[in-house]
């Protein structure tokens, strides 16, 4: 299907009390019928073994180069195939690759395990949380308090410290994104390590603890403290940069609905979602994460396919009169860093959800 070809009509999705309901179901017939949700395998395939070279080949350097600080330049490369290997098996995840549901999640689980040092299940589960609730307080998980707070309402529980961070927490962002790498470890091993039922705990945890500790015991045995701490801190840090910093711009900034809100399925995704503008440039340092809107609507289409169903969904959106926001790459950051200084003024009007007005608190 080309970019030509005209959505189907809004008006005849519009037919009773359940009008908003249809109109993702017509979207979603009219996609399938398109053929844009069939796998992909050779874009995959091609990009599954460049990754697993790429690897491969900065250890490689690493060994060769040896004691030089020309070692921080192979962290920063090893930090950028960590980042498009965790893209690739975030689409895997979302059985975006294989037509098999068990092949999909164990690609996923070797590529974050055994390459990125990462819990699939942490991950999937979190992720599929936001999937289902977008941007809604007290479901999505991406929202929920933590070091950084995204609504005033929490802030004002705040005092001390913690407070004076939240009114400024603004200007952290991207210092906090260096961090995030080491956050994702953390958590990936809390989960494998913790009491109760964790789906494939046997298998993950030793897959993530050995990639883990094989990083640590290589870079020791081959470069002194110093430069090791160093290749461990450069790596780290970009590889949170470019990871977090491409999921932060989808959704951050975008509207909060209220806990308790029921919007239908199509609006939900649509209204919490940004895109990011850009070429081919911004589609490999987002991992196709700029094409949101879509991924959100059909999380199953194989990355390539999304912006080539763009302009598809965004004329829909404009036929039903729900807004869809797409602005340039270093904008998005721009709205994030001024949203998150809102929230520390308790701008509280900035967090009114569009649709409240139409579907009620």
């Amino acid at each position: 299907m080309s970019a030509a070809v005209s959505p189907p009509p809004a008006a005849a999705a519009r037919v009773g009390k359940n009008a908003n309901a249809q109109d993702y179901t017509a979207l979603a017939a009219y996609v399938r019928e398109s053929g844009l949700l069939k796998r992909r395998y050779g874009y995959y395939w091609t990009r599954l073994i460049a990754a697993v070279l790429a690897f491969a080949g900065i250890w490689v350097g690493v060994v060769l180069v040896g004691n030089s600080w020309w070692q921080l330049a192979l962290a920063a490369g090893l930090a950028v195939v960590l980042t498009q290997i965790a893209f690739l098996g975030h689409d895997s995840a979302h059985r975006q690759i294989f037509n098999s549901g068990p092949w999909n999640d164990w690609t996923s689980r070797i590529l974050a395990g055994a390459f990125a040092g990462l819990s699939h299940t942490w991950w999937r589960n979190k992720h599929n949380r936001h999937h289902a609730s977008p941007n809604q307080q007290g479901t999505d998980p991406d929202i929920a308090p933590g070091v950084v707070v995204w609504t005033a309402d929490v802030l004002d529980t705040r005092t001390g410290l913690k407070g004076w961070f939240g009114r400024n927490q603004g200007w952290f962002f991207f210092p906090l994104l260096m961090l995030e790498g080491l956050s994702l470890h953390i958590s990936s091993v809390r989960l494998l390590l913790a009491k109760g039922t964790v789906p494939h705990r046997w298998v993950e945890a030793p897959i993530v603890i050995t990639r883990l500790a094989l990083y640590v015991g290589v870079l020791f045995y081959l470069l002194p403290p110093s430069k090791a701490f160093a290749f461990i801190g450069v790596q780290m840090a970009l590889f949170g940069v470019m990871l977090g910093g491409s999921f932060a711009p989808n959704h951050k900034g975008m509207p909060i609905i209220p806990a308790g809100m029921k919007v239908d399925f199509l609006r939900r995704q649509v209204i919490t979602s940004r895109n990011i503008k850009g070429g081919v440039a911004v589609d490999f340092v987002m991992g196709g994460l700029n094409y949101q809107v879509e991924h959100h609507l059909f999380p199953s289409m194989p990355r390539p396919n999304l912006k080539k169903v763009q302009p598809v969904v965004r004329d829909y959106c404009e036929q039903l009169g729900v807004k869809y926001t797409e602005v340039g790459f270093f904008r998005s950051y721009k709205i994030i860093v001024a949203y998150l200084n809102r929230v520390g003024l308790a701008d509280r009007a900035a967090f009114d959800c569009p649709v409240a007005a139409q579907y009620g608190r």
